[in-house]
């Protein structure tokens, strides 16, 4: 057994003084967990000032050469952020037969076969528990604790920026350019925050959920992404007179014809137990074919709660070497079930135009829905719109492709004014 278990740390940011904060304060429970201190002995880091004010018992170095290679260094722990150069060190350090341990959903859902493939070559472990979710477990629960699942579906809300904004618009009644500014004055958006508001960030982590929890490797590119930029007041006003909420959902789901994986807005019942999920909190909804159905839920990022993550990675990795034991569960993606488009996906949907106040304008738009076997479940008309009328339709489940072909007939529509809205319900059946 090692004395020491030795930590070489790339990036120190937000997430990276998480993990020292709580290596440092909890070093003694985490050792006697481990069996032996878990040390932090080089920092790789851009601005060596700034780390050396800090006050860290490490040695602070600009090379990432120094950490990969310190033959003394058993766990590498990648938390710089983005795609370059944080994979290529990672894939340094797992040829150097290093275990790596990272909280990067770029790089994990963009080259996770390619990193899954160099530590499986080497015998080492490559872990990312911080990379979905921050603090929330589940990629090690849908690794391990629910293994013996045939999982069907994965559903959740994994962007805490878009969650804040859609309730402080449900909450508030304030636009979406008001939010928007508001998460940014609080920190909880970037300054372009397209990566969080155009579904970007969840179409990420949903890619790597979907790969553990269906045993195939899904990637960015096969995911179908919407943001949230044309969720209006109104279309939050409906939701909340219809009995649904609006959420930014990440599903994946199989069903006999493969894997469907989106991300996109969705009125969901306010029954549902995702429903209650607001502010910056994340949930992701599983369910297995023996547990059933489940949720975890918690803080989906932030310094502490990812780094809560890392350091149960850490510590998982620790006990490991202690043990003498490596690649106890490698990568899960093992089967090649195909992934359909989403012009396959079967879902009702809420649509929401504006048309013109005359006879014959819903005979006529209910005939075009018609033609694309588009049955609709309730019409609704509520309000006039200087001389026009807004209508709000909601449809029985219907094939994406069929709606899509009944909005382009409709757009073409002379007493069709504007569509402004086409929102999927996320909901097995209209009641």
């Amino acid at each position: 057994m090692k004395e020491v278990i030795n930590i070489g740390l790339l990036g120190f940011g937000t997430v990276g003084t998480g993990i020292v904060k709580i290596l440092t304060e909890n070093a003694g429970s985490i050792a006697q967990k481990v069996g032996a201190p878990v040390v932090i002995k080089k920092i790789l880091v851009r601005n060596p000032k700034k780390a050396r004010g800090s006050k860290i018992d490490a040695d602070i170095v600009t090379d990432a050469a120094e950490v990969i290679h310190d033959p003394d260094i058993d766990i590498i722990v990648e938390v710089m952020g983005g795609e370059q150069p944080a994979k290529d060190y990672m894939l340094q350090a797992l040829n150097a037969g290093k275990h790596v341990v990272t909280a990067n959903k770029d790089v994990v859902a963009k080259y996770g076969r390619e990193l899954f493939a160099a530590a499986e070559k080497n015998h080492v472990d490559f872990l990312f528990e911080g990379s979905v979710g921050g603090g929330i477990p589940i990629i090690t629960p849908l690794k391990q604790c629910l293994a013996a699942n045939q999982i069907t579906e994965v559903m959740g809300i994994v962007n805490g920026t878009t969650n804040y904004m859609l309730t402080k618009m449900t909450r508030e009644h304030l636009d979406f350019d008001s939010v928007l500014k508001e998460a940014q004055a609080q920190g909880y958006a970037e300054a372009d925050p397209t990566a969080d508001v155009g579904g970007w960030d969840a179409a990420r982590k949903i890619a790597i959920l979907a790969s553990i929890a269906f045993g195939t490797r899904v990637s960015l590119e096969d995911v179908y992404v919407e943001g949230i930029t044309n969720v209006s007041l109104e279309d939050v006003d409906y939701a909340k007179e219809l009995g649904y909420v609006i959420k930014l959902l990440a599903i994946a789901k199989r069903d006999d014809q493969g894997i469907s994986v989106r991300v996109h807005p969705a009125f969901i019942p306010a029954t549902h137990p995702l429903a209650a999920v607001n502010d910056v909190y994340n949930a992701i909804y599983v369910k297995g074919d023996a547990v059933g159905e489940t949720m975890f839920y918690g803080r989906g990022a932030g310094s502490l709660p990812t780094a809560s993550a890392v350091v149960g990675d850490i510590i998982d990795e620790a006990r490991d070497l202690q043990n003498q034991v490596s690649s106890r569960i490698l990568c899960t993606c093992f089967e090649q079930t195909p992934i359909y488009s989403v012009e396959h996906t079967e879902s009702p949907y809420y649509i929401r135009l504006l048309v013109q106040d005359k006879p014959g304008v819903l005979a006529a738009i209910a005939g075009a829905f018609g033609a694309q076997q588009v049955s609709l479940h309730s019409v609704i008309q509520k309000r006039k719109v200087d001389h026009y009328s807004e209508i709000v339709l909601i449809t029985y489940r219907v094939l994406d492709a069929n709606l899509r072909l009944a909005m382009s007939t409709i757009s073409g529509m002379h007493v069709v004014t504007k569509i402004r809205s086409v929102i999927r319900v996320e909901a097995e059946e209209i009641d």
